[in-house]
């Protein structure tokens, strides 16, 4: 049900974003020719007065399509008055925004429900909350059990990480090395407490020996109000480091690397809605909808970015641009478009090949 799931989300936050395209137009008075979910060939249609509503087969994302959007397309003359290259700059610039600035909103919302029903995590306790797999700990402790003591020593989770790192390899530190002795890792696990040996490895990025699995966080829900300052907090964390590395992408190798496409996205959100919590779900599909938005509002064309900045300079230079200089910066953006997409393609299925998305 996990894959039903992580589409369904996929194409309702794709729907609200067409949405915002669609009521716009029709707001400010413009024709709106198709509502699809999807790209063609069109596998399902229905039309409801001038607008045809239609599913395509390839789940790529959707589209609104307005009368007018190519100024050198014919249009009949009796709609002509009502084609978007016929409308002032403001209602142009007013239906492009509107679909990103839905994305926008509801990241807002499922993050307001993520802090006030969750919220922020303030700590970690003494539970085990997923073991790695491939580690010293997998198939000895559990997802559930409650670490009592490690050697003897209890108290709180820094602690108890703090005595295992106490073990070393014999002579020199070497990523990947067993401790000279294994840890006597004591657990609560089904109302009883037992001792289990688990032997630590040097781990070279904490400079300290692990057996491979971590606390389970500590939450504290927050009120209506702080929540929503939270909520807006994290927006503009996101959108700073989303812009800044996809910024990073055309100079840093690195970057290039850790992008994801939209086989990452889905697979990831599978197996958040498999592993985690509905408040956990809610977070994930918040960041994605943030990032859809951040995404079109690039200025390249065919993002709705793009359309909003030829307006804008429309506006600027007082005059209508030439739909030529148009089309040859879209041809730039298409491919630039495409590289995003390619390059997160790739990672993704070297990601599928290898460790996967890292959230089990």
């Amino acid at each position: 049900m996990s894959f039903f799931y992580a589409f369904l989300g996929f194409a309702v936050l794709i729907i609200l974003h067409e949405l915002g395209h669609f009521a716009a137009a029709k707001a400010v008075g413009m024709r709106v020719e198709r509502f699809a979910l999807f790209f063609p060939p069109l596998v399902a249609k229905l039309r409801r007065g001038e607008t045809e509503y239609a599913i395509g087969a390839l789940p790529l994302g959707g589209y609104v399509k307005i009368t007018g959007m190519n100024p050198a397309e014919e249009i009949p003359a009796e709609v002509a008055h009502r084609a978007y290259y016929r409308q002032p700059v403001w209602k142009r610039v007013v239906v492009i925004a509107a679909g990103p600035l839905v994305n926008v909103f509801v990241a807002f919302l499922l993050l307001l429900v993520f802090f006030v029903a969750q919220g922020p995590t303030v700590g970690v306790d003494t539970t085990v909350d997923a073991v790695t797999s491939g580690s010293p700990a997998a198939g000895v402790l559990q997802p559930g059990d409650r670490i009592v003591a490690v050697d003897g020593v209890r108290g709180d989770a820094e602690r108890l990480r703090a005595q295992i790192g106490t073990h070393k390899c014999p002579g020199r530190q070497t990523a990947g090395c067993a401790a000279a002795k294994p840890a006597a890792v004591t657990v609560e696990r089904g109302g009883r407490e037992q001792t289990l040996r688990v032997t630590p490895k040097y781990d070279p990025e904490t400079k300290r020996a692990l057996v491979g699995f971590a606390f389970s966080p500590v939450y504290e829900p927050q009120g209506l109000i702080e929540a929503s300052g939270s909520a807006v907090d994290g927006m503009w964390r996101v959108t700073t480091i989303t812009v800044d590395r996809i910024t990073a992408l055309f100079y840093d190798a690195e970057a290039r690397k850790e992008i994801s496409g939209i086989v990452g996205g889905y697979e990831t959100s599978r197996q958040v809605i498999e592993t985690s919590t509905f408040e956990t779900v809610m977070f994930i599909f918040a960041l994605i909808s943030l990032s859809l938005a951040i995404i079109n509002l690039f200025p390249f064309l065919p993002l709705d970015g793009g359309h909003i900045f030829w307006a804008v300079a429309e506006k600027l230079r007082g005059r209508a641009i030439s739909f030529r200089i148009m089309e040859r910066a879209s041809v730039v953006g298409f491919m630039l478009v495409l590289a995003l997409f390619a390059i997160g393609l790739s990672n993704d299925i070297g990601r599928l090949q290898g460790d996967g998305f890292g959230v089990r």
